[in-house]
């Protein structure tokens, strides 16, 4: 994350994600967030409320993962960087916004639960001299008892595990 361009919001997810591939194949999807202020007016003793609207843009794997995950509606929280984007519309005028590239999103669980599943993901291998590869998990099934059960490959390495 850059210095000095980190954002971190909380607030509810305003429209249902699109999943979009780039022409290289690159997943992205993009929703809006609405973030609510309350505070209490010192002269009047009332409460006063705003709501503030962004873009949020996630790519690769945060992307497919979000698509999957959330809702509108769904309480987030995104960890992310301001970027702006400049376009030309139709007419010719040039037009710019401000959106939050995620780095991290997540439910928010003040309010609800949530369940989480591991994905597949990239782990180093015993025996792979070349590098990475992707292990093969089972499908996660939720048992009558609760917890989630998953098969592990044979060339896991519990070293790498990120919890």
């Amino acid at each position: 994350m850059s210095n000095g361009n980190s954002v971190t919001l909380i607030g509810n997810v305003t429209r249902d994600l699109e999943l979009r591939y780039t022409q290289s194949g690159q997943p992205s999807v993009t929703f809006g967030i609405a973030v609510n202020r309350r505070w209490q007016n010192r002269q009047t003793n009332e409460w006063e409320e705003a709501t503030s609207y962004f873009d949020v843009v996630c790519w690769r794997e945060l992307a497919e993962h979000a698509a999957q995950s959330l809702y509108r509606g769904s309480r987030v929280i995104v960890v992310g960087q301001l970027q702006q984007r400049s376009w030309e519309d139709q007419d010719g005028q040039k037009k710019s916004k401000i959106e939050i590239s995620a780095e991290e999103v997540g439910p928010s669980l003040r309010f609800t639960s949530a369940q989480l599943n591991r994905t597949e993901r990239r782990t180093r291998t015993n025996d792979n001299s070349q590098g990475y590869s992707a292990p093969t998990y089972g499908a996660p099934t939720q048992t009558p008892s609760g917890p989630v059960n998953e098969i592990i490959p044979s060339n896991y390495i519990e070293e790498e595990e990120p919890f």
